[in-house]
């Protein structure tokens, strides 16, 4: 099961526009579920959501 989240950033002058990805993942080794939070270029988000 996968929770998508995404917050987008303002891109200043010249930086690439980012987003704020979280995926909650069912852990193997006590099947807790844990948060992955990472920030990602624009349009990548996809790539981020489909890794497991």
């Amino acid at each position: 099961m996968a929770k998508k989240a995404v917050a987008t950033f303002a891109a200043k002058a010249g930086a690439k526009s980012m987003v704020k990805c979280i995926r909650m993942d069912k852990s193997p080794k006590t099947g807790a579920y844990i948060f992955t939070e990472r920030l990602v270029e624009a349009g990548k988000e996809k790539d981020f959501f489909n890794k497991k």
